[in-house]
């Protein structure tokens, strides 16, 4: 079985590679933008079964359906809410909520063996629904493994989201951290930005968990957490201004 998986963020890509393989299927090709898929698909025979995520860094997958006709089924890698999700459903198109559970994932591949055909699904009405700006919708929780279990935690749970050692935390007000599979650049897309704003390259803060706000050196501002109690929850420099006019 010949697999592709088109997802922008690589760590999410190399897991589920590894997932994959760990299933005894073989190396999948990745590919990370709409430019790099459409390249592809024209210069290559096109595969059995795509692991396709909805929003890549250069647009939304579905324009990749409108430049190349694609005939291979797909199961998609979605972090989007239960609207999205059943939409798909109804459309006989099989999906993985991130972070990927291996049980998901062996019976998303199970269906794809038993149909071993296309699914037919409408990309146009979809790409629709994710394209229009007054139906955007946004993640109010976030779904976290805790060995062999799952945590859903809200987003009115979360105090901050950090980057440390590489990895991704969503820390919660009840003082602990999870680690998730997204990046803090993929987070900026997903959650409303009323309600939370990128201060600084390591840090997301929701609006309601901002305690109090300090003069800072360098012209800085330093947030004051219900439980976070890092010194380094600080608004950066070039960001101080936007700030300002965020919380206004």
């Amino acid at each position: 079985m010949q697999l592709i998986i088109i997802e922008d963020e690589k760590p999410a890509a190399r897991l589920l590679q590894r997932k994959l393989e760990k299933m005894g299927l073989q190396s999948a090709t990745m590919l990370h933008s709409v430019e790099e898929a459409v390249f592809w698909f024209r210069n290559n025979p096109h595969p059995d079964l795509i692991f396709l995520d909805i929003q890549l860094s250069d647009g939304l997958s579905f324009e990749i359906f409108e430049k190349v006709d694609i005939k291979s089924a797909v199961i998609f890698t979605t972090a989007y809410d239960e609207y999205a999700l059943r939409a798909f459903k109804l459309n006989s198109i099989d999906y993985l909520l991130k972070p990927i559970d291996e049980d998901d994932l062996e019976a998303a591949l199970h269906k794809f063996r038993a149909i071993k055909q296309q699914n037919p699904f409408d990309f146009e009405a979809i790409r629709k629904m994710f394209s229009n700006p007054t139906e955007k919708t946004y993640k109010n929780r976030f779904t976290v493994k805790i060995g062999q279990h799952m945590k859903v935690i809200a987003i009115d749970e979360i105090e901050c989201f950090y980057s440390e050692n590489k990895g991704t935390y969503i820390h919660t007000t009840d003082n602990r951290d999870y680690l998730i599979e997204s990046t803090l650049e993929s987070l900026e897309q997903e959650l409303d930005p009323s309600k939370c704003y990128r201060i600084s390259r390591k840090f997301i803060v929701p609006l309601q968990c901002i305690r109090e706000i300090v003069v800072y050196s360098n012209s800085r501002l330093r947030l004051i957490l219900p439980t976070y109690k890092a010194d380094e929850v600080v608004v950066s420099r070039e960001k101080v201004s936007d700030f300002k006019t965020w919380i206004s």
